[in-house]
């Protein structure tokens, strides 16, 4: 993956020293709204820039379509929509993290992609009881950078939309 400078401050200079033998877990680092997000870097299938998307009738708020990916179609989820965030107002700079679950596809449509992060597993902590429902809805626990936090990201609970709908 590429660095991307338009990250905020605090992702490249947020990555702690794991020393040697340290037991560290690894995360593809993506931006929404400012906040810094993380998914396990072997739950990662490819990045993509800006793509084509195409409109799913009837599907819910967060599927913001599909797209084509090398032949395949590939649903993509808005995440700004997932987390109860106002659309992002240029859309044609989004970038998407592609992830399979259970065999599935799914571009997950974020702000921006940053740098593979090795974080220790002892600087892991559970999802902090104040961080907003749906947030904490989707987040598999958080560690504290030196000026941020970065949420961990269930991608599993980040794509029950069938249950969304139901609701």
């Amino acid at each position: 993956m590429t660095e991307n400078n338009n990250l905020p401050a605090t992702t490249a200079s947020a990555l702690p020293t794991t020393g040697e033998g340290a037991s560290a877990r690894e995360f593809v680092t993506m931006v929404i709204d400012n906040q810094i997000f993380g998914i396990p870097v072997l739950q990662v299938q490819d990045v993509l820039g800006p793509q084509k998307i195409t409109r799913v009738p009837l599907a819910p708020r967060e599927v913001a379509g599909s797209l084509n990916l090398r032949g395949r179609i590939v649903t993509a989820i808005d995440v700004r929509t997932r987390l109860g965030l106002p659309a992002r107002e240029d859309r044609e700079r989004s970038m998407s993290v592609v992830v399979d679950h259970s065999g599935e596809f799914y571009s997950l449509i974020v702000d921006q992609v940053g740098e593979v992060m090795g974080l220790p597993v002892s600087d892991y902590e559970k999802t902090p009881a104040t961080l907003d429902e749906r947030w904490r809805e989707i987040s598999d626990g958080v560690y504290r950078l030196k000026e941020s936090l970065l949420i961990v990201l269930d991608v599993k609970r980040l794509l029950r939309l069938e249950e969304l709908t139901a609701a």
